[in-house]
C-alpha cells in the first residue's frame, strides 16, 4: 500500500478507535513494521494531525485547529531572518504549527512550534538567542518547511504571497512531494 493511502488508513483507524491504539496493533492491522507506523505518525503530525502518544497507544485528538485549512510551505532564509518570516505569518493571521526539515541522512525531522502571535515569535527568537538551542533549519542550510493554519484558503494564499515577495518561499523539489 502506498504511503499516502496507508496514512489515510491509519487516520481512519485512529478516528474509529474508542481507546488508544498501540503502535504494534496498528502495524499488524496495516501489514507494516512498527517503525513504519512511527514514521507515519511523525508525517501525520507534520501535516497538522493532532496524534498523541500515550502510555497505552496513539490517540487522535480532534480540536478546533483540525478544522482550519492548513498548508505546508517550503522556505529558505538565514537565522537573522527568522523573526521577520514568523512575524509575516502571524501578522496575516497564520499559526505556525510546526517546522519540518528533510535531511538527506536523517530523513524527516519535525518539531511542534504553535507560534500564533508576535509574543510567541519574540519568545522563540529570545530562546534561540539565549543559546537554549538552534533553529532546526540550520541542519539543512536554511531550507525548511512550515505547516501553517489560517482561517481560510485566501489567508493562506496571502501568507504564501508575502513569503514569496520577501524572498523566503523556496521551490519544492520532486523528491519532497511525499511530505504533504
Amino acid at each position: 500500500m502506498p504511503g499516502r493511502e496507508r496514512r489515510a488508513a491509519l487516520i481512519g483507524e485512529l478516528q474509529g478507535a474508542s481507546a488508544p491504539v498501540s503502535g504494534s496493533a496498528l502495524a499488524r492491522s496495516l501489514g507494516v513494521s512498527r517503525q513504519v507506523i512511527v514514521q507515519d505518525i511523525a508525517l501525520l503530525r507534520a501535516n497538522g494531525h493532532d496524534v498523541v502518544a500515550t502510555a497505552r497507544g496513539y490517540v487522535l485528538r480532534a480540536g478546533a485547529r483540525d478544522e482550519l485549512p492548513t498548508r505546508l510551505v517550503k522556505v529558505h532564509h538565514t537565522v537573522d531572518e527568522v523573526a521577520d518570516e514568523l512575524n509575516t505569518i502571524v501578522d496575516l493571521g497564520g499559526v505556525v504549527t510546526n517546522v519540518l526539515v528533510n535531511h538527506r541522512v536523517y530523513g524527516k525531522i519535525t518539531a511542534d512550534l504553535d507560534i500564533k502571535s508576535r509574543r510567541d515569535v519574540a519568545r522563540y527568537v529570545s530562546d534561540i538567542a539565549a543559546g537554549k538551542s538552534f533553529p532546526l533549519m540550520t541542519v539543512t542550510s536554511g531550507y525548511h518547511f512550515h505547516r501553517i493554519a489560517a482561517e481560510s484558503e485566501e489567508a493562506l494564499d496571502e501568507i504564501e504571497l508575502q513569503l514569496a515577495e520577501r524572498g523566503y518561499l523556496a521551490e519544492v523539489m520532486p523528491y519532497e512531494d511525499d511530505l504533504e
